[in-house]
Order: C-alpha cells, then structure tokens, then sequence
C-alpha cells in the first residue's frame, strides 16, 4: 500500500489537515498496519496537490496560525477506486528481530531472554493499544458497512498479537527450562 492511497481513503470520510490526518488518522485508525511520519505526509499531500488528487484551502484563525484543509478531488477518488480494484502482493516481511533469533546460538540464554522479555512487554503494550481502539461513529453513508471492514482489520492486527505473544511465550519457556537443565550457556 502506498501512502498516497492511505491518505486518499482517510480523506474519503472528511477534509482534513496534515495534523489530523497524522494525530486522529494513521496514529490511531490504521496504526496497526500503516505508519507514517508528519513530514512523509505533507511531502505526500504536496504532490498529491499537484497530481489533482486533492485541493487544500487556508483557513484563517485568529487565535492560531493557519490552517490547511485538504479535500480528495474526483480525480483522487478515481484515483483511489482504481488502486482498491487491483489485486496486492504478499507483503515483504523484515523483522530484524527474527535475525537475532536466527543467530542467537552466539548469545547466552540470558541475553537472549531479555531480548524475548523485551518483546513481550512491547507486544503486550501493542495488544493493548489495538484492544481499546473503538471503531469510531462518523457521519457517512455506509456506516455500519465501514465499521464491517474497519473491524476486519482491526481484528486481524489483534490476532497477529496474540499470535506472537504465545510464539514469544512458547520459547521463553522453553529457552528458561533448557536454561534450567544445564546452565546458561553460550552458543
């Protein structure tokens, strides 16, 4: 997915500023699956402007500096259908943790186990987060069919979780009872 068409969907619901797309968008409704940084998203919303995907109007305010709104354009949510009508590929998957894992002959059980033990807890911190999102109410057509798909991501971000705390669980125990039996030893 590309985050032109992350922006282009978020903005299908409603005009928004760069901000809101970053604060009340990709740092909670798709935080599961999508990130994105403040600064890649006006780069984004830039040349999306020009591309004709979307308009942006200033909106003054006297307590604070300006604001721009951006708006998706015909052409954006042309733009948009096309993209969601194509098949995607299996993403590519990196997980720099997983290489420690691969070579974690060359560590001790204990440095490996914090390593795991920090995985939990940020795997546990995540689950969390993802467990209180709540699928918003907002003022659209089709709402009960969007929160339908909303949901269905969202559901898969808390069975991936799961998923990779009972594997974390599984070798910790594991590592620890090996640990037990013989001695911290290394690789």
């Amino acid at each position: 997915m590309s985050l032109k068409h992350a922006i282009l969907g978020l903005l299908t619901f409603q005009p928004m500023t760069g901000y809101d797309l970053k604060h009340l968008a990709f740092d909670s409704t798709v935080a599961h699956f999508w990130r994105a940084d403040q600064a890649q998203i006006y780069r984004t919303l830039d040349n999306m402007e020009q591309e004709g995907f979307l308009t942006s109007d200033i909106q003054l305010q006297t307590e604070r500096p300006s604001k721009r709104i951006y708006a998706i354009t015909d052409a954006g949510r042309a733009e948009l259908l096309a993209w969601l009508r194509q098949p995607q590929s299996p993403p590519v998957y990196r997980e720099p943790f997983l290489v420690q894992v691969f070579f974690a002959g060359l560590l001790t059980d204990a440095e490996i186990l914090a390593h795991i033990q920090t995985h939990i807890t940020a795997h546990r911190e995540k689950l969390a987060k993802l467990q209180e999102i709540d699928i918003p109410e907002t003022v659209i057509e089709d709402q009960e069919r969007d929160k339908l798909f909303w949901g269905m991501s969202l559901e898969l971000g808390i069975a991936v979780e799961h998923t990779y705390l009972a594997w974390l669980e599984k070798w910790e125990r594991v590592i620890r009872d090996r640990s037990a039996g013989e001695g911290d030893s290394e690789g």
